[in-house]
């Protein structure tokens, strides 16, 4: 089956969070299991191809305004994937992905829209695929799209559409006036369509008009069909519930493995931990800590500073836990006010909270390795990758039960020696605060940790269950696209001939 991946952003062309590792190993996944993928991109700034060929010259993109036109180059095939990228410099050379740390792009729909029409018109020329698979607000035109602009095309008769939310925190929305730039009918403009409180909201279009919703996470698909966690689309969600579903993220252990990790400046198994220690004392310079006693645990984070983060708690609690046995070394970049914060924990506890305002891969595969434990105190999490590099890596999660982080993560039973993490629910500091202290006071029965460890390193995630439940998802599409093509069929024959 030929599958095309439409996304923002794929590792290693171009990442703002975990998005990007997922269109970067799903494909290749789905390759190894017999698929043809391709994969469609914008060519942004920061995308370096070696040797990139033009592969389509020129596609015209009408807007009301104006014309635009653009190319689509290709960077080759790259573990059976094919890579192709839509190049606008006016649109995607830009300095960030999409906007600076004020504000988003005022273009972005414009950006997005041109993207999604590009990516159709190329595919007829690159070859049209049984099934677009879709990431997130900035590639949900395309299925709209395709019900609409190019309902008539008999390129596209039989092709079905999946669409993967990743976060539903965000959603693209743009004023109404955006329609008709974009060439799009007036009458998507409506409750059961793209309407969303008078503003046009893109990441409904796709779950309107797609024909198979997936999320990245078993709790999360049940989550966002709630009040709490629907952003305002749960209603959306429920009346489509039978074509709606979680697949976990799987993760590529290629890349991130304690056994292999390039960045690492020792190696272990489970077998024998010994070089843990060693990565912990090289993390701890990494960040400058100096003559820190090699028995205090130190508990890491790696996360885009956002609200959905939860890092308000962290704010409620840093007072009492810095009175713990315990460092926190934090790596980050996103919303200044997280960032002002913890650089001024870092100067109010300078021997307990160590901070890097950065993406910084490197690092975060140091935090990995080195750390004891790692936190993800989130609101909400619709999959999660850094629990389940940390399981890999014997570095124990402690998160809050929600998303992908309650699917992944055993909570530890002493007694029984079962379980791979520390969990709470009631999203409040104090039960942060309480779960942090359970671990630390697990921290000290050393042979009791060190089995906790082994648990979450024994645990397999890769790529190849999901790829294969994602399989089952696009003959489902399939079989849905040719049922309704006969009904079509049979319905135009039905009709009188004119005249």
């Amino acid at each position: 089956m030929h599958i095309a991946f439409v996304a923002s952003e794929c590792v290693p062309y171009s990442k703002t969070g975990g998005l990007a590792d997922v269109v970067g190993a799903l494909p290749r996944a789905l390759a190894s299991l017999g698929h043809q993928v391709s994969v469609y991109l914008p060519r942004y700034r920061q995308t370096k191809l070696a040797d990139a060929e033009t592969v389509v010259h020129s596609i015209t993109v009408p807007f009301d305004d104006k014309y635009r036109f653009c190319s689509v180059a290709t960077a080759g095939t790259s573990a059976g994937v094919k890579f192709y990228f839509v190049d606008y410099p006016s649109y995607f050379d830009r300095e960030a992905l999409y906007g600076t740390s004020a504000a988003d792009y005022p273009d972005n729909a414009e950006r997005f829209a041109l993207f999604s029409r590009a990516v159709l018109e190329a595919s007829k020329i690159l070859g049209v695929p049984h099934v677009f698979h879709c990431h997130d607000w900035q590639s949900a035109l395309v299925p709209v799209m395709l019900r609409t602009l190019y309902a008539e095309d008999p390129a596209f008769r039989e092709v079905g559409t999946v669409f993967t939310i990743h976060n539903m925190g965000y959603q693209g929305l743009f004023p109404p006036d955006i329609l008709p730039l974009l060439m799009l009918p007036w009458d998507l403009l409506t409750m059961s369509k793209m309407e969303f409180f008078g503003q046009v909201n893109f990441l409904k279009g796709a779950l309107v008009f797609s024909d198979f919703v997936t999320t990245v996470s078993k709790k999360y698909s049940q989550e966002i069909q709630t009040t709490e966690y629907g952003f305002g689309l749960e209603g959306v969600l429920r009346n489509r519930a039978a074509t709606v579903t979680g697949i976990l993220n799987g993760v590529d252990y290629d890349e991130w493995s304690p056994q292999t990790d390039k960045f690492s400046v020792a190696k272990y198994l489970p077998q024998d931990l010994s070089g843990k220690l060693k990565c912990k004392q090289d993390l701890l310079n990494a960040f400058g800590v100096t003559n820190a006693d090699p028995k205090v645990p130190v508990i890491g984070i790696v996360s885009r500073f956002a609200a959905q983060k939860g890092f308000d708690l962290i704010a409620q609690i840093m007072d009492r836990l810095a009175r713990e046995e315990m460092i926190m070394v934090v790596l980050g970049t996103g919303d200044k006010p997280y960032e002002d914060m913890f650089v001024r924990l870092n100067k109010q506890f300078p021997n307990k909270i160590a901070i890097k305002v950065a993406y910084d891969n490197a690092i975060a595969h140091k935090i990995e390795a080195g750390a004891d434990m790692f936190l993800m105190p989130s609101r909400y999490e619709p999959c999660g990758l850094n629990q389940i590099y940390s399981l890999k890596y014997g570095t124990v999660p402690i998160v809050r039960a929600t998303g992908g982080l309650d699917d992944t993560i055993e909570p530890w039973d002493a007694r029984t020696g079962k379980g791979t993490g520390f969990k709470f629910t009631e999203y409040t500091g104090e039960a942060l605060l309480a779960t942090v202290k359970q671990a630390l006071l697990a921290y000290r029965d050393q042979s009791s940790w060190q089995t906790l460890m082994r648990n979450g390193m024994g645990r397999d995630f890769s790529w190849g269950a999901s790829a294969r439940e994602y399989g089952k998802v696009y003959e489902r599409v399939r079989q849905l696209r040719a049922s309704e093509n006969v009904v079509r069929t049979a319905e135009l024959k039905k009709e009188p001939v004119a005249g």
